[in-house]
Formats: C-alpha cells, structure tokens, sequence
C-alpha cells in the first residue's frame, strides 16, 4: 500500500490549538502520516532572506514569520502525543541541525528532506548519524544534483526514497513530471513516490496507478485560508476521497486480471453475445448476401454473429420468416 502522508505544513498559523485539530481531523482520513515542518528561525534564517517577506501583513519578515511559526519542546511533544493517540505517524522536516536535534528528542521514526535541503549536506550528515530512514524530495534538483546526494547518502549507508515534486504552487498539469516517477525507480533502485503541489486528488491517484509507493501533499481546511501553502493544498474532504481511491487502486494492482482466461464471463457471453437472423422475408433457394442479416440475443439460438462471412452467398433450405434465427440446418 503506498504511504500516504498529509503535510500541515505552516496551515496552523502558529496556533498549537489548529495544529492539534489537523491531526485529529486527518486521522480520520486514512492518512499513514501527518507531516509538519519545523523550523527554528535563528537557526535557519536570517533577515536577509527575500522569499515571501510581503506574504504577511503581521510579518515584517520572513525571519519574523518563521519565529511565529515555531513551537516549543513541549508543544512538540504534545502533537507527536496526539499522533500517536491518533494512530498516526508524526512526520517532520527538519530545516537546521538544530531541528534534528529537537526531533531526535521526540523519537521520530524517520526523517523528510524538503526540496531546498536536498544539497544540504551539512543537515544530511546530522541526519545519517541518527542512523535514520530519509525521505527525499526532488523538486528543486536535477539527476545530476541527486546523483551526488545519493552518493552521499549511500556512502553513510542511509535507507533512503525519492520523490518526484515540481516546485510551484499550485502545480500545473504540465508540470506535474508523472513521467519522472518510472525514471527515478530505474535510476536509483529504490523506493519512488510522489510530492504533490497541485491541489487536486486526480494527480496522486496517477501517480498511484504509474507505481508511487510515497504520496506526500499538502492540507488545509479550506484553500480560502490564508498562508504560503494554502492554494496548493487538498482539504479534508478531499484528502478523504483520495485515500479511498488510492487504497481501491492498489487493491487492483496487487490482483491482476489475467486476459487469457474469460470463462467467468461465460454466462454473461451467453446473454450479451448474439446469432445471427434473417431481416426479411426469404423464400427457399435465396443465396444469402450481407443486407439479409441481423445478429439478434441471445447467443445459442443461430450461428455465431462472428461467423457472418461463411454465410454469405449459402443457398437457404427452406423458407424463413423475418428475424428467424440462421441456424446449418437452414442451409443446403
């Protein structure tokens, strides 16, 4: 089954409260995971970055914006309680080492690289040392940028996965790159899913169906919320339908239908399947041509419908009434 992660990312606006009603709200779609980033603004940013500063009315900052964001230890340990409770794994991202160390004091089971650290080797090497399973998306790198971290990865031994992403919110069906699913898995030989921007369910239940074994997207309660994510995300509802239909999919895929073999329909090819008639009056000695036949239910009561063309130009035994069924003895 794939493992399907629910990423809260920043939709709780800082509110402990919101944080804890996602996970219990997301628990009740099915979801394996739900995901959080963590971020600790002195650690990791600084007043210099220019991504998104004007988002926010209330942020002077993104530094400001990240610091609103942040939860202490104790909260932490509070939602990763709720998702336990919950039967759901705490999943997060860590964006400093000193995000991995507060996650590492939570227990986490395993670790999410987002896009922008996929070449960040400092925070990878904090990570191997764990001794942890990574999660990696793609989005931002190229096969030569994998390529390196892979071999980074691979030489500290780290059990890893890939993920295709696109960055850019919300993802446009010419973006979505479904293709580069089957060319990660022949690339690297491990674990691929997919990342999903897009808000729609339809792109990782394709994703499903094309073998994505990891399906991460974001959450929200309704995309008219306001925060960097919210247009690019899947409400609950949503997420709901999704997990069906990507548990129906697999179920599907881990039983094949072998298309040699049709003698389960044999009943249903007796009611649906035809024999052939006549469509008109005929005396005996007419030399049959194409307009003289129908092909009328049910099979059994006349000659195949398939076997029209050895009928054409046989002479008729006998007279027939319109719609009567062609069966040999009918023919001289």
């Amino acid at each position: 089954m794939p493992y399907i992660i629910a990423e809260v990312g920043q939709a709780h606006e800082g509110s402990l409260g919101l944080a804890l009603s996602y996970i219990d709200a997301l628990a009740e779609t099915g979801v394996d995971a739900v995901k959080f980033q963590l971020h600790i603004a002195e650690a990791e940013s600084s007043k210099f970055e220019p991504f998104r500063v004007k988002f926010s009315e209330q942020d002077k900052t993104r530094f400001d914006y990240w610091q609103r964001m942040e939860f202490t230890l104790a909260e932490w340990r509070f939602l990763k309680q709720r998702c336990d409770e919950k039967g759901v794994e705490f999943l997060a991202s860590p964006f400093s080492n000193a995000a991995v160390e507060l996650l590492e004091d939570l227990g986490v089971k395993r670790y999410k690289i987002g896009s922008g650290e996929v070449s960040n080797f400092l925070l990878l090497e904090k990570i191997a040392r764990t001794g942890k399973p990574v999660i990696l998306s793609s989005g931002m790198s190229s096969f030569e940028e994998l390529d390196r971290t892979v071999g980074f990865l691979r030489k500290r031994k780290v059990e890893f996965s890939i993920l295709q992403c696109t960055t850019a919110y919300p993802t446009q069906p010419e973006e979505y790159g479904l293709n580069v699913i089957t060319e990660l898995k022949e690339h690297y030989k491990v674990p691929v899913g997919y990342s999903d921007h897009s808000a729609k369910i339809e792109t990782c239940i394709a994703a499903t169906a094309l073998g994505a074994e990891i399906l991460e997207f974001h959450a929200v309660f309704d995309r008219r919320s306001f925060g960097p994510d919210a247009t690019s995300s899947l409400e609950i509802d949503e997420i709901k339908s999704l997990v069906q239909a990507v548990r129906n999919i697999e179920t599907s895929l881990q039983h094949p239908v072998d298309k040699t073999d049709n003698t389960r329909y044999k009943d249903l090819k007796d009611i649906f399947e035809k024999s052939l008639a006549v469509n008109k009056d005929l005396p005996a000695g007419h030399k049959l041509t194409f307009d003289d036949l129908e092909a009328k239910k049910p099979k059994g009561h006349g000659i195949d419908a398939s076997e029209f063309e050895q009928l054409i130009g046989q002479e008729l035994k006998r007279e027939m009434k319109q719609w009567e069924f062609l069966n040999d003895e009918d023919l001289v």
